[in-house]
């Protein structure tokens, strides 16, 4: 134990005024971790760009304009043009309301079915624990990207199917993240006290243990919008994903790849906002882990070693 809190007297610790959890998540989220906080402000920019599209862009992501082809930056259209004549700006941010979509959506279902799968798995066991990761380990048999590209090609692009597919090929394979995280949280002494008082399985899973792995839940959630985007953009690349003409930045370097040597910056400008944003979500979800996960921490939950000496030095010496 630090020798500044060894010294502390234990009443204290509640004289300590304690900030909102959010409020202390956000100001510790820019002091600690100063790149996570680059990654949030990149993941609202998207968020807010998704929203306010059509407010944004300063034309219809399938307005064509009588002109030259392929054009360069002007005034009017400030990262050019496309092959049809259509404004390549608007069309990046109409894209990031797609890849909001499928971020979230597939996320959101992700992160539901990994809740299922590693509850159930975890906290029962025996042969339901056996049969469940034996069809597990099945499913991550197969590559990801061969499941996806198969049931495009049954399903047809689009919005939804692609939201679907994925969510369901993520929560599958992240469920043994959440079923470690419940076998750790089972083993505690207040889940053998419920038990011992006759408290039903499905009481204890959502009181007792649920909220007590939503910090690993936040953590995937959070990863894994990075990737889904970026998968979302390969499949659309390979053109099994978003249908034309609606702009997703995968389809965008697709078509722009056929025009590299006239106009490069159709492959530059998607590509660059698709590395922008899995960047930013990167950074945001790792400084999430160091921030929520205790073992990160030192144990001492919201208050570290350094943080609780320092909060301990601005009290009065008359409160010591």
């Amino acid at each position: 134990m630090a020798e500044g809190i060894a010294e502390l007297d234990p009443g204290a610790l509640a004289k300590v005024k304690r900030r909102p959890f959010l409020v202390d998540l956000l100001v510790r989220l820019v002091k600690e971790k100063p790149l996570g906080a680059v990654g949030a402000t990149i993941v609202l920019i998207l968020l807010l760009a998704g929203i306010f599209a059509n407010w944004l862009a300063p034309y219809g992501y399938n307005e064509v304009w009588v002109g030259p082809k392929l054009g360069a930056s002007t005034s009017h259209f400030w990262l050019g043009t496309d092959n049809l004549g259509r404004d390549v700006l608007s069309r990046i941010i109409y894209g990031a309301r797609i890849s909001m979509f499928v971020g979230l959506g597939v996320s959101t279902i992700g992160v539901v079915l990994n809740t299922i799968i590693g509850l159930v798995s975890g906290f029962f066991g025996g042969k339901t624990d056996l049969i469940i990761q034996r069809f597990v380990d099945a499913w991550m048999c197969f590559p990801g990207m061969f499941i996806i590209l198969t049931v495009m090609a049954i399903l047809g692009p689009g919005v939804l199917q692609m939201i679907i597919v994925l969510g369901v090929l993520y929560g599958i394979t992240g469920s043994r993240t959440v079923r470690g995280a419940v076998i750790s949280v089972k083993e505690n002494i207040y889940v053998e006290a419920v038990r011992s008082v006759g408290c039903p399985a499905w009481r204890i899973l959502l009181r007792h243990i649920l909220p007590n792995i939503m910090a690993p839940l936040i953590i995937i959630f959070t990863v894994s919008i990075g990737g889904a985007i970026l998968t979302e953009s390969s499949v659309s690349f390979l053109g099994y994903g978003i249908p034309a003409p609606i702009p997703s930045w995968g389809g965008m370097l697709s078509q722009g790849r056929l025009d590299m040597d006239k106009a490069p910056w159709l492959a530059l400008w998607p590509g660059l906002a698709l590395a922008i944003v899995v960047y930013g979500i990167n950074m945001f979800g790792d400084a999430l882990r160091d921030l929520l996960d205790p073992r990160l921490r030192g144990g001492l939950g919201r208050y570290s070693g350094n943080r609780l000496s320092k909060q301990f030095k601005r009290l009065k010496p008359a409160d010591k």
